[in-house]
């Protein structure tokens, strides 16, 4: 089949390369223009570029694609079908009308749940123990369209949004190979999607990684793994923002906290903190403007005690 791919981070990666291998034609690869990036902010190429010159590709970078001019190209490639995955940018219907076989979409969860631009993070941080990917003909609303297929897997329970998301990248690779296949063959189904039991996954802020250690232990851990590795799961150590990237349930289910909820209840094996209905134990951690470290070498080096409090500005 002739195909436009569109998409532009890692995720997107694998399901453009298994298309490449199963022989279609990739007539264009649109993703978003280079951006500044890291601390000397130096112009980054979006992965999917990247990945798509490797292949021997064209590529092109819109600022939207949604102009007439724009329009006007993909029209004249006469692409058999879209493929989009992860793109970031709204496709109006006038581009979606323009391919005959449709316009497709790899999404990171098992629709009609999640639906939204994070949902892999809130599947994480709501303690979902399944997740997955699924195919689906774009409509003019976001993330609605009819499903075509549907690939799950479980999550595991000390597993972190950022792992999820590559196996779950690699799991839409496979996928959307399939769906291609059958809609090549004549033989996708289109089956319209229910009410979703879960609603919208929004985008992220950085202000949803800040820990609230009220919680309980589940609900705490769930958090950290869900925000891992960005916004990333923040709590306060005295003046200084400490950056949490593993964790795991301490204990849990008590009727009561051992002491005030972000209280340090003991060093050693990581560093315990008592929550809501028993403790968390901290394995990693960052401090702020340095390197991730396991939390027994972070409490050699910034010796944090027994009894200080993270969260609320007290302790070392």
């Amino acid at each position: 089949m002739r195909i436009v791919f569109m998409g532009t981070p890692d995720f997107a990666v694998p399901s453009l390369k298994s298309l490449h291998a199963a022989g279609h034609e990739l007539v264009l690869v649109v993703t978003q223009p280079d951006r500044p990036a890291g601390r000397g902010r130096k112009l980054t190429s979006p992965p999917v570029k990247t990945a798509a010159l490797e292949l021997g590709l064209p590529v092109d970078q819109p600022e939207s694609v949604n102009t007439d001019e724009f329009t006007a190209r993909l029209t004249e490639l006469a692409p058999d079908l879209f493929v989009v995955v992860a793109f970031g940018q709204i496709l109006r219907q006038k581009l979606l009308d323009i391919p005959p076989q449709g316009s497709v979409n790899v999404h990171g969860s098992l629709l009609p749940d999640y639906r939204g631009v994070a949902p892999i993070n809130w599947a994480v941080v709501n303690g979902e123990t399944e997740t997955g990917v699924t195919t689906m003909y774009m409509a003019r609303t976001v993330d609605t369209g009819a499903i075509i297929q549907k690939r799950a897997t479980p999550i595991g329970p000390d597993e972190t949004a950022g792992e999820l998301y590559d196996r779950l990248s690699n799991l839409g690779g496979e996928l959307i190979a399939d769906t291609v296949g059958l809609i090549a063959r004549g033989e996708a189904p289109r089956i319209e999607q229910g009410t979703p039991g879960v609603g919208y996954a929004r985008k992220l802020k950085r202000a949803d990684g800040i820990i609230d250690w009220t919680l309980p232990a589940k609900r705490v851990h769930d958090h950290i793994r869900g925000m891992t590795p960005w916004p990333g799961a923040t709590t306060r150590f005295g003046k200084r923002m400490l950056l949490v990237t593993r964790s795991v349930v301490g204990r849990s289910g008590e009727s009561a906290a051992p002491a005030e909820p972000g209280t340090i209840l003991s060093l050693g094996d990581g560093i315990e903190v008592a929550v809501d209905d028993g403790s968390v134990r901290l394995l990693e951690v960052k401090p702020e403007g340095k390197r991730a470290m396991a939390a027994d070498e972070f409490a050699r080096g910034y010796r944090p005690e027994v009894g200080d409090r993270l969260g609320d500005g007290e302790g070392a």
